[in-house]
């Protein structure tokens, strides 16, 4: 009995061994955070990362970079300098200038010079318009330099050779047009001497030529008489009673005829006319002979 009681006191212990061991155990693996497997099982592979789908931002995200990746893998690197703009040739005919819409006086001095060499038939006016243009180019082209029209410093200075420097005649001539032989009427006394081939007018006193200018004439429905007349009445603000436009400086010498200053003409030139009579379109010569002119001067209007 005594022995049976001491054995089955020493079972007791061991058990309660046992069950404290298990408790150890227990209680280790669960603050492992490890999942426990059954004997002998095999390890789960790890998962693989979660793919990318296409409705991610629409389209597939690229698989992350090895770490391991070659150095050929890498963003290149900035150090290649950007391409430089080409160079522009330089103008082989210098520098322009003078071109068209210029003006001032060496656009004067550069119609005169070519005038002078027969590019250029008409008198300078300072202004560099298509006539200009083409009077440059007809000189380039005999040059054999590059038609451009523009007047460069190759252009200018081969020019300036051939050319002398213009006189203040040439630089400012009195008309547009020529002033033609005076007709034999208008070589005694004090004349205003008309003529409708050159369309000038030349103020002479006793032959001599004392000023001219430019005059435009009456339509063919309404022409300015031809013969020969005298001024009989002096207006310096008059205005047409018929046309009810202003005729400043008038000189009657025909009826309603008369020479007088026409805005219309300076503005337009030969592209209108008057209703008979002679108009001057520039203001200061006719300010100037408006002052001369007396009433009996003889006027002389000829073909």
């Amino acid at each position: 009995m005594g022995s049976t009681t001491a054995s089955t006191s020493r079972n007791a212990k061991r058990a309660r061994a046992g069950a404290a061991v298990l408790a150890v155990l227990t209680v280790a693996a669960a603050t492992a955070g490890c999942k426990a497997q059954a004997a002998g099982s095999t390890p789960a592979a790890p998962s693989a990362p979660p793919r990318a789908t296409a409705t991610d931002d629409g389209k597939p995200s690229a698989p992350p970079s090895s770490p391991t990746a070659s150095p050929s893998s890498a963003p290149p690197t900035a150090t290649a300098s950007p391409t430089a703009s080409p160079t522009p040739k330089p103008d082989p005919q210098g520098t322009t200038l003078m071109a068209s819409g210029s003006q001032g006086k060496q656009v004067r001095e550069l119609q005169a010079r070519l005038r002078q060499i027969g590019h250029f038939d008409r008198s300078p006016t300072g202004y560099y318009g298509t006539v200009t243009v083409a009077a440059v180019q007809s000189f380039q082209g005999k040059r054999g330099l590059t038609r451009t029209g523009e007047a460069d410093t190759l252009t200018w200075q081969k020019l300036l050779g051939m050319t002398h420097e213009p006189t203040a005649a040439e630089l400012n001539p009195p008309t547009t047009r020529p002033v033609t032989k005076p007709d034999k009427r208008c070589m005694t006394g004090r004349v205003l001497c008309i003529s409708k081939n050159s369309r000038t007018l030349s103020w002479m006193i006793d032959g001599r030529v004392v000023s001219s200018m430019d005059v435009r004439f009456g339509s063919q429905y309404t022409p300015t008489r031809e013969g020969t007349f005298s001024v009989y009445w002096k207006s310096r603000h008059h205005v047409s009673s018929i046309y009810h436009t202003a005729m400043p400086y008038a000189m009657f010498f025909s009826g309603g005829q008369a020479v007088h200053y026409s805005a219309d003409f300076a503005a337009r030139g030969y592209n209108g006319a008057s209703h008979g009579c002679v108009n001057v379109r520039d203001e200061g010569k006719i300010a100037s002979l408006f002052a001369q002119v007396k009433n009996g001067d003889k006027v002389v209007v000829h073909g």
